[in-house]
C-alpha cells in the first residue's frame, strides 16, 4: 500500500516529513498513516506536470487513445483489490464498491474513444478576405480536487477527459480517503502514463495546498467536486488568477411521484437513489414529493424495504446500508431527524443511531414533513427520507425548485406527457425518469444554479479541459 507522494513519476515523503491518519469508518481503527503534502509539495506537483504537460499534448491522439484504453483495462485487472480497498476507506460497501470500480474504468473507455475525436472547424470569413480555423488545443495544467465518497470515479471522471485533451493533473484526494488515489496513480504508471503527466498529494492542510496549487503559474484550471460551501471558497481563489473551473456541487433531489405511478418501481428507484453508498452522494434523493393518492401505500412499501436493508460493516456479505463516513456525519443526521420530528414529523422507520462500534445510522423513513421543514432546506448526506404530500401539481413544483440547488431529480409517473412536462420545468441539470440512477458516462454530468458549473462525462466532458482557439488566415 503506497502512502507517499506520487510526484514526477516518483514516490516521495513530504516535504515538511508531517503524515496524517486514515480510519476505516466502519471500526474506527487506524488503517495507515499517509504522506501530508505542503504548499512545496504542492508546487513541485505543479512544475513536474508544467514539464510532462508540453510533451503529452504532443503525443498523438491515437497513442493517447491507447494509453487511456490501457488505463480501463489495468482497472478492472485490479478490480477486487481496488473495491476492497474502496470498502476500508470509505466504508461503502462492496458490492456498491465494485460497481463504482466498473464505473470508474469506463470514463477511460469512453475518453479512449473521444480522443481521436476533438473536432475544430475551417470556413471562409462573410467577407471573403480571410479563412477561420478554430482549434481546441488542451488548457495546460488541471489541479483536480475529489470528494471522499466516491474514492475512484471522481478522479477518474476528470481525469480521463483531461488526459484525452493533452493535459498533466495534480490530485488532491480527500483525507478521509486517500488510498485508492495512491494505488490508482500506480496503476496508471504502469498502464503507461508518462511520469509527471499524473501527480497525485494528498494533504491534511487542503487550504495551504490549494493556494500554493492556484498561485503556481502553470496552473489554468480547475476541476473540483464537493459541497456547494467549498466550491464557493475555490471559485473566489480561482478568481484571482482567472482559472478555467468545473464545478459539480451539492444536491437537493426531489422524488416525486404521481398517483399514477407504478408504486413498487418507485419503491425500488427510491430505495436507489436515496441508499447508493449509504446515502452519501450528492445525487441522493432528499425530497420525496408523493401526491396524496398514493402516499400511504407508498410510506407502508418504502418505510418496509427501508427496514430491510442490510445494515453493517461494507465488507460482510449481504450488507447494503455501510456506515457514514465519521462520527460528525452521524451526528449531523441525527440532528436534522430530531429537529423534524419536534416539527411534526412521524418517523415510520429507523431514526436512530446504532451503538456499536462504527458511525452507524438506520435507514430512516419520515411521514407529514411539510414543504418549509427545515430537514428539507439541506443536502442530508444521510439514510434519511422526508416524505411531503402533495396535492397541487404547480404548487409541488414551486417547491421542488425552491432552492439554490439543482442537481438532479427524479419523476415517476406512467403518463410519458406529465412525466416530460414536470422534468422540463424542474429547475436540475439531470433528471431521472421513472429510474432511480442516472449517472453514465456518455452522458453530460451537472448541476444548474449553485450545484455547479459545467459538465463531465459525454462529449461535453472533453471539452470541458480544452481552450477555443482562433485562426484566420489569408492565402
Amino acid at each position: 500500500m503506497q502512502t507517499q507522494l506520487f510526484i514526477g513519476g516518483q514516490w516521495r515523503t513530504s516535504s515538511t516529513d508531517s503524515t496524517f491518519d486514515v480510519f476505516d469508518p466502519a471500526t474506527g481503527e487506524l488503517i495507515v498513516a499517509v504522506a501530508s503534502a505542503s504548499a512545496d509539495d504542492a508546487e513541485a506537483a505543479c512544475g513536474a506536470a508544467h514539464i510532462a504537460q508540453q510533451q503529452w499534448a504532443a503525443v498523438a491522439p491515437r497513442e493517447k487513445a491507447e494509453i487511456l484504453r490501457r488505463c480501463f483495462e489495468i482497472m478492472h485487472e485490479h478490480s477486487d483489490e481496488l473495491a476492497r480497498l474502496i470498502v476500508r476507506e470509505s466504508g461503502k460497501p462492496l458490492a456498491d464498491a465494485i460497481g463504482e470500480v466498473g464505473y470508474a474504468a469506463e470514463f477511460f473507455r469512453w475518453n479512449s474513444e473521444e480522443a481521436v475525436r476533438i473536432r475544430g472547424s475551417i470556413g471562409t470569413a462573410p467577407s471573403g478576405n480571410n479563412q477561420i480555423i478554430v482549434r481546441h488545443p488542451p488548457v495546460g495544467v488541471v489541479v483536480i480536487v475529489t470528494p471522499w465518497n466516491f474514492p475512484a470515479a471522481m478522479i477518474t471522471r476528470k481525469l480521463a477527459p483531461a488526459l484525452a485533451a493533452g493535459n498533466a493533473v495534480v490530485i488532491k484526494p480527500p483525507a478521509e480517503t486517500p488510498l485508492t488515489a495512491l494505488r490508482l496513480a500506480e496503476l496508471f504508471a504502469e498502464a503507461g502514463i508518462p511520469d509527471g503527466v499524473i501527480n497525485v498529494t494528498p494533504t491534511a492542510d487542503a487550504g495551504t495546498w490549494f493556494d500554493a496549487a492556484v498561485e503556481h503559474r502553470a496552473t489554468r484550471m480547475v476541476s473540483f467536486t464537493g459541497s456547494t460551501a467549498t466550491g464557493q471558497k475555490l471559485l473566489r481563489r480561482c478568481a484571482d488568477r482567472v482559472l478555467k473551473v468545473v464545478m459539480e456541487l451539492g444536491g437537493n433531489a426531489p422524488f416525486i411521484v404521481f398517483d399514477d405511478a407504478d408504486i413498487d418501481a418507485a419503491v425500488a428507484g427510491a430505495i436507489t437513489a436515496k441508499m447508493r453508498h449509504s446515502a452519501q452522494t450528492c445525487t441522493a434523493a432528499n425530497r420525496f414529493f408523493v401526491q396524496a393518492g398514493v402516499v400511504e401505500e407508498f410510506t407502508t412499501k418504502f418505510a418496509a424495504a427501508m427496514r430491510a436493508v442490510p445494515i453493517g460493516p461494507g465488507l460482510s456479505a449481504g450488507v447494503e446500508c455501510g456506515p457514514l463516513i465519521h462520527e460528525a456525519a452521524v451526528d449531523k443526521v441525527e440532528g436534522l431527524v430530531e429537529a423534524a420530528v419536534v416539527a411534526g414529523a412521524k418517523i415510520e422507520a429507523g431514526g436512530h443511531r446504532l451503538d456499536r462500534p462504527g458511525s452507524f445510522f438506520e435507514p430512516t423513513v419520515l411521514s407529514n414533513v411539510a414543504f418549509d421543514s427545515p430537514i428539507t432546506r439541506e443536502e442530508i448526506f444521510g439514510p434519511v427520507a422526508p416524505i411531503i404530500t402533495f396535492t397541487d401539481i404547480d404548487e409541488m413544483i414551486d417547491h421542488a425548485n425552491d432552492t439554490e440547488m439543482g442537481l438532479i431529480g427524479y419523476v415517476f409517473t406512467r403518463d410519458l406527457a406529465l412525466g416530460l412536462n414536470v422534468s422540463e420545468r424542474l429547475q436540475a441539470g439531470m433528471i431521472a425518469l421513472n429510474r432511480g440512477a442516472i449517472s453514465d458516462p456518455a452522458a453530460p454530468f451537472g448541476g444548474m444554479k449553485q450545484s455547479g458549473l459545467g459538465r463531465e462525462g459525454a462529449s461535453d466532458g472533453i471539452y470541458e479541459f480544452c481552450e477555443t482557439q482562433y485562426i484566420g488566415v489569408a492565402y
